[in-house]
């Protein structure tokens, strides 16, 4: 009997059976929700994603079609816990079943928790957090790019900071803050206001802003993202992050510039307050003012000092001038004497002629002194302008080794306490305390007396 049941038993081809076993389980699963880890996730050229589910005890093959990947709101990794929505089939050529996942979910907080973790290994391991890439933030940024909803209580939060502190342009970029297309928004919009030509309409911004409300882990999780992270990393322009509530903390906080605990408190962290700086801008003129009085009364004191050791002008110029009439007197008696000498020879001449040569002789010596005249003339206006050049030559001479010129020059004038001039080694070292004047201003130096080596000018030396 037995042996009829088996020669009665259907007969099917390969191909057949293989169907029949499709249909079978198609119908009688349907669709199913699975729980898992995913195990060796594997984009295809084709943009289909293939991997295997897996948990304690068995494993199961499975498909993303690419359609169901532009759907997804996390991309599949290695590791991931999800619960995955799909329908079981087989795959006849392989005599295999497996299950074509239509979308899925992370399996609890608990996995994004995981997730999140290993993204923050990944990126700390590639040196994305290192402190040593943070940007500085301007004290004054002329113009402020946001990027984060249009709508909401976010950007009129940090409208209404900016314009209380100090009004300042804004450009908001607006983009989803949560949902499957949040996380490219986001990227692209950090990358737009990278690279805004120097001549678009819209000007560079100083600073930006990454910000949205508070939410749950899952609302938040675009801030987690790689595409956002690396764009972040590669900004050229400052980021402040202000993610959630302050106990809220996504990846975005780790790589930014700074990050803030909300939304306005990131407007308060990117600029002053105008009138704190008014005040201040106030107090630096008054101390600047009192700092330039107070400098300026100590050049005149410095003056003062100096024209003390400087003979008058007054008092040179009074003894060269005497020196000058001295020439004068000479030169002015000069020639009379001569002209006097001359006449004395002529009566000499007078008395010694005989009558006959007494007219002649008169006519040559007037002609002498007439010739000698000329000639005194002559040498008069001579004499004045040496005398003239002389003193102008003494002047400027004068001038050249007065003290001030002589300090510009490098030197120093060395006094005692009581502003007299010590012209010598030996008289410097009667004094406990000395002055030594420079250009710019005067020091006192103690004079603590020890052996000093001296040489003369004629490099004698003596101790």
């Amino acid at each position: 009997m037995q042996s009829n049941k088996k020669n009665n038993a259907s007969e099917y081809s390969v191909s057949g059976l293989s169907n029949a076993i499709k249909t079978q389980i198609e119908e009688h699963f349907g669709y199913v929700r699975v729980r898992g880890e995913i195990l060796q996730p594997k984009i295809a050229a084709s943009g289909h994603c293939y991997m295997r589910l897996k948990d304690e005890n068995s494993a199961i093959d499975a498909i993303i079609w690419r359609g169901s990947m532009n759907k997804l709101s996390h991309q599949p990794e290695e590791g991931m816990e999800i619960i995955a929505l799909g329908r079981i089939t087989t795959y006849p050529l392989r005599s295999t079943y497996q299950i074509i996942i239509d979308s899925f979910e992370l399996a609890g907080e608990g996995a994004l928790l995981k997730l999140l973790e290993d993204r923050k290994k990944m990126f700390l391991a590639e040196g994305l957090f290192e402190e040593s890439l943070k940007q500085d933030l301007p004290l004054i940024p002329g113009v402020i790019g946001v990027i984060t909803s249009e709508t909401g209580a976010v950007i009129k939060d940090i409208l209404h900071r900016v314009k209380e502190r100090f009004p300042t342009k804004i450009i908001l970029w607006p983009v989803s803050v949560q949902g499957k297309t949040a996380s490219e928004e986001i990227s692209e919009a950090i990358m737009g206001f990278n690279n805004l030509p120097e001549d678009s309409k819209i000007p560079s911004p100083d600073i930006i802003i990454v910000a949205r409300g508070g939410g749950s882990l899952e609302d938040l999780w675009a801030f987690n993202e790689e595409n956002v992270i690396r764009a972040v990393s590669k900004s050229s322009i400052p980021i402040v992050s202000a993610i959630g509530h302050e106990t809220d903390t996504t990846l975005i906080d780790y790589v930014s510039d700074k990050r803030a605990p909300t939304p306005t408190a990131a407007a308060e962290m990117v600029l002053p307050v105008r009138l704190d700086l008014l005040d201040q801008l106030k107090q630096t003129q008054l101390t600047l003012s009192r700092i330039i009085t107070q400098k300026l009364l100590s050049e005149k004191n410095n003056i003062k000092g100096l024209a003390r050791g400087v003979p008058k002008l007054s008092f040179i110029i009074d003894q060269k001038q005497q020196q000058l009439d001295s020439f004068y007197e000479r030169i002015s008696l000069g020639p009379r004497r001569l002209l006097d000498h001359k006449r004395n020879e002529l009566v000499y001449f007078k008395s010694s002629f005989k009558r006959n040569n007494f007219d002649i002789a008169i006519k040559k010596y007037e002609e002498l002194i007439y010739d000698n005249n000329k000639k005194i003339n002559f040498l008069n206006h001579q004499n004045y302008k040496i005398i003239d050049n002389n003193l102008n030559n003494l002047s400027k001479r004068l001038l050249s080794v007065s003290p001030e010129k002589v300090l510009m020059r490098g030197y120093a004038i060395v006094k005692n306490t009581k502003n007299v001039v010590i012209t010598n080694s030996v008289s410097a070292q009667k004094y406990k305390n000395i002055k030594i004047q420079f250009k710019d201003r005067e020091i006192i130096v103690s004079n603590t007396p020890k052996k000093v080596k001296i040489k003369d000018k004629r490099q004698k030396s003596f101790l």
